[in-house]
Parts: C-alpha cells; sequence; structure tokens
C-alpha cells in the first residue's frame, strides 16, 4: 500500500502575502469552503497574531470547517503561540504551526541570537503550544541555507518537546532538486527520533523550482508538502497545489505515496481564488490554465482523435473542467439562483444579502442572456465587499470621439453623501480613474490595470483588476460588467475601498 501524501494548502496564509492579494474573512471562509471540498488535509487559514483582521478570519474558518485540520502560523513566541491558540480553539482539528530562522544569516543578522538561543526559544514555543493542540508543528525558517548539524540538532529537540510535523522550508527558493532531496534524506537519516513525525516541505518558486524541489523530497520520504492554489505565494509564490497533486496522482509508477484530495475540485478552487484574489491565470499553466488541454497542432489533433492518451497523460474532467453550463437565466427563480450559489461554494449570510444579490443577478440576466458559473462567481466576489463600501458608483457616462478627448461624468456615493464628477483622459477608462480621483484625492499610485473575458462571446462580462499602492500597503480591486468602462471605474473603487478600510499586516515568510 502506499502512503498518504498529507496536502496542507497555505494559500489563506503564505498566499495572501503576495502584493495585493489581502482576502477578507468573507473571502477566506468562501476558499476554506472549496478546500474542504477538495479534500485538503490542512488548511493553513492565517497568521493570528498579525492583527485583529487575521485572528477573527482564523478563527471564523475554525467555526465553519470540520473535515481539515486548521491551522494559524505563529512565531516562537508566547503571544504568537497564544493568539493562534485561541484563534483554532473552536477547531474540530486545530493545529499550531510555529517556526524560527535556523540558518547562520538569520540568526546573525535578523534575529541576533546564537544557536542555543535559538533552540531554547524553539523547544519552549512547542511547550506553550501544547497547552492548546497535541498537532504542532514546527519549522525551521531558512532551513534551504541552513547547517545540517545544526537542523539535526533543533529538530531532535523540538521533536522531543513535543512537535508532531516537522517542515523543512526552502524560504528563499534556493535549492536545486537533488541538494534538495538529500537534506531531506540525511535529516531522516540522521534525526534520532525521525520516525515520530511526519517529514514535510514548502519551497519557494525563485528560481521555477518549487514544484520540482517539493516532488523530490516526496522521493527522499517527505510525506507532507505546503502549497498554494495556482502556486500563489510572495515574490514567485509558492508550489502549485494542483501541480503536486496531479504529479503524484499521475506517476504512481513513481511515487509510493498518494492524496486524498478530489481532484474534480481543482479548477473550480483555482478559478474561485483567481476571481478573488484578482491574480489571473497564464493560459499555459499547467492544470488549471485555458490551455492545459487544448491542441492546436493538426499532429496533435490527429493524434488526440485516434487514441486520446497519444497526447494527454491525464484528462481534463479529472481535475474539473467542464464545457460552460448554462445554470441560470432571466426567469431563473430565487430559490434556483440560492441553491447554484451553495453549489458554487457561496453562502449567504441573511436574506438581506440574498435579495441584493439577486437583484444585480436580474439586471446581469437582461445585459446577458446566458448565466455560466463564472458569471456568478464574478458577481458574488462584487458583492462580498458591497456592505463595507465607502466608495460606491452610482452612474456613469462615458464619451469616446474620434479627435476629441474621452471624457467621464461620474455620480459616487462617498461615506453616504452623493459626490458628482467630470474628467478628461488619454482614454475612456483614465478619464473614469481621473474622475474618481477628483473626488477621493487617494494620494494612491496605479500600479497595474488588466482586463479579462470571463466567460466566450461578444457579451461577456469583463472582469477588471486595479493594483494599487499608497504608504507601502498594495490592494488590489476587482470589478466586472458587460461594459468594461463600468467594471474599470468599479475594480477601481474597491481597490480604493480595500485602501480606505485596510489595517496593516506583518507577513512572517518561511
Amino acid at each position: 500500500m502506499n502512503d498518504q501524501l498529507i496536502i496542507f494548502d497555505t494559500t489563506l496564509r503564505d498566499g495572501e502575502q503576495s502584493p495585493g492579494a489581502s482576502m477578507t474573512r468573507d473571502e477566506k471562509l468562501r476558499i476554506a469552503r472549496q478546500l474542504e471540498r477538495m479534500k485538503v488535509d490542512v488548511i493553513e487559514a492565517g497568521f493570528a497574531a498579525a492583527s485583529n483582521g487575521d485572528f477573527e478570519s482564523v478563527k471564523a474558518v475554525a467555526e465553519a470547517i470540520k473535515d481539515s485540520t486548521i491551522c494559524s502560523l505563529a512565531r516562537a513566541n508566547e503571544n504568537d503561540i497564544r493568539r493562534a491558540g485561541e484563534a483554532i480553539r473552536p477547531a474540530s482539528s486545530g493545529r499550531i504551526h510555529t517556526f524560527i530562522a535556523t540558518s547562520p544569516i538569520h540568526m546573525e543578522k535578523k534575529l541576533r541570537m546564537t544557536p542555543d538561543q535559538v533552540v531554547e526559544h524553539a523547544v519552549r514555543a512547542i511547550r506553550w503550544a501544547s497547552e492548546y493542540t497535541d498537532d504542532i508543528e514546527f519549522s525551521a525558517e531558512d532551513a534551504g541555507r541552513s547547517e545540517i548539524d545544526f537542523l539535526c540538532r533543533i529538530f531532535e529537540a523540538v521533536i522531543n518537546a513535543g512537535a508532531r510535523t516537522i517542515n523543512v522550508p526552502d524560504t528563499v527558493g534556493y535549492n536545486v532538486p537533488e541538494q534538495f532531496a538529500a537534506t531531506i534524506r540525511t535529516l531522516i537519516e540522521r534525526v534520532p527520533n525521525a520516525d515520530k513525525v511526519v517529514w514535510s516541505v514548502h519551497c519557494h518558486n525563485d528560481l521555477g523550482l518549487a514544484v520540482a524541489n517539493s516532488l523530490a523530497a516526496v522521493q527522499a520520504g517527505a510525506r507532507q508538502v505546503e502549497c498554494t492554489v495556482n502556486g500563489l505565494g510572495e515574490r514567485a509564490g509558492n508550489a502549485s497545489l494542483e501541480e503536486i497533486v496531479m504529479a503524484v496522482r499521475t506517476r504512481q509508477d513513481i511515487f509510493r505515496c498518494d492524496t486524498q484530495i478530489d481532484t474534480s475540485q481543482i479548477v473550480p478552487a483555482s478559478k474561485l481564488v483567481s476571481g478573488i484574489t484578482g491574480f489571473p491565470v497564464q493560459p499555459n499553466k499547467a492544470i488549471v490554465g485555458a490551455n492545459a488541454f487544448a491542441h492546436e497542432s493538426g499532429i496533435h489533433q490527429d493524434g488526440v482523435l485516434k487514441h486520446r492518451e497519444t497526447y494527454e497523460i491525464m484528462r481534463a474532467e479529472d481535475v474539473g473542467w467542464v464545457a460552460n453550463k448554462l445554470v441560470l437565466g432571466k426567469h431563473s427563480g430565487r430559490n434556483a439562483f440560492r441553491s447554484r450559489l451553495q453549489e458554487l461554494g457561496v453562502d449567504i449570510a441573511s436574506e438581506e444579502l440574498l435579495n441584493h444579490a439577486f437583484a444585480r443577478f436580474k439586471e446581469l440576466a437582461d445585459k446577458k442572456h446566458e448565466i455560466f458559473d463564472e458569471d456568478l462567481q464574478a458577481l458574488m466576489n462584487d458583492e462580498s465587499s458591497e456592505p463595507k463600501e465607502h466608495f460606491r458608483l452610482l452612474s456613469s457616462s462615458f464619451h469616446s470621439e474620434t479627435g476629441e478627448a474621452p471624457c467621464a461624468r461620474l455620480t459616487l456615493l462617498v461615506g453616504g453623501a452623493e459626490a458628482s464628477s467630470e474628467s478628461s483622459g488619454s482614454g475612456p477608462v483614465d478619464a473614469a480613474f481621473k474622475a474618481i480621483e477628483a473626488v477621493a484625492r487617494s494620494g494612491t499610485q496605479l500600479l497595474l490595470y488588466s482586463v479579462n473575458a470571463i466567460t466566450t462571446g461578444t457579451d461577456a462580462q469583463g472582469e477588471v483588476t486595479v493594483r494599487l499602492s499608497r504608504d507601502g500597503r498594495i490592494v488590489n480591486g476587482q470589478g466586472a460588467d458587460t461594459d468594461i468602462i463600468v467594471a474599470s471605474a468599479k475594480a477601481y473603487l474597491n481597490a480604493l475601498n480595500k485602501i480606505q478600510g485596510g489595517s496593516e499586516k506583518m507577513n512572517p515568510q518561511i
């Protein structure tokens, strides 16, 4: 029998550290429910000590999720551990994940601690965590650049103190597969009590090797992989959950383990995370990219028509790819609307919110007769931030004519009061943004503007992502509409709302 490979998803914690990928509590709950539906073993819901908002998000996920272990990250200090312990207390199965740096450069330059002090802090953290749960994970930050003798020493100590999972992170994406596999193999062989724990890896993608390093570690004996949906994460991202899962599932002749992941939920998870964070998936991305199962070459098409496995090593439907399915139309009723949202993992908190969302659905159905799942996801991504909006678009008028400067006239609701503005620009979108800024005077810098069609056809909704920066804080805003200029204005206002209501967070990296 093959071993189980534990999938530890950190989309809600490490994935959220991508610039602009911050998620609201409700958005985290939607993603967590999809991860549970996908049968993810461990969901790292956040870093509870970072802010009150993060604490409440972790606690909310712990209360809502029953079939996955809920984990909170914590630095190796008492405050972090106790905040994490309180946040996961409601969970059916809870884990505390504590870490401290172990590489010479981190210990000397960042921590300003001796190796003896680092070991002492690590052991003490495990003992604090044991007051809340028996499921304790320890990570040696920057293990990929740490000395093997010191790793053996600290891992032996924390295992003796009660750690049940030992994570070996390649924090800065420095390792290569053969070297990383040798490190894992050496640790398992040399740590005296190695057989008492699950060995885990957490690889970053700075050199494009996160998945390769993770898989090499699995072949060397690791039985937990920390990863994210779409490879989301700080800098170049993390190991991609979908690539790890499907590599192991597809190559059972190579791997002596398998996951319990329901692979048919991979593409829905990918689309949900992409929609909420505003990070589009590149078309040629493995498994979840739009072209992942497309065949343009005549030779390839001929081969697939004759026998699928000539050019396809897995089936598109096995990972959740299905043709766009018409699910609702303008004559659909409220119950059908509610049922389809529930099937998509969207929970409506109150009848008032359902009524508001249903009214917007009817407005969309008048503009776009064929309503697909992707349209509903985009609508609910917009809806999730409605109650907390400081800025809202009430009405708009745009004019663009050859030889004339495009202009925009907008009426906004700002903190409950109406404000109107008019501006010209190099294009209608530029004019709309300038009109908004004439009212908001936000002092932000526009870092990114992108448009994607949600579905096919000329009546498809355009989904716009706007990335703004102010005082070192970066946020993404999303907006969707059949009119891309309106969608652009919505996205800009959504980003301003996040800037307006957001709080600073600490972002520990492992």
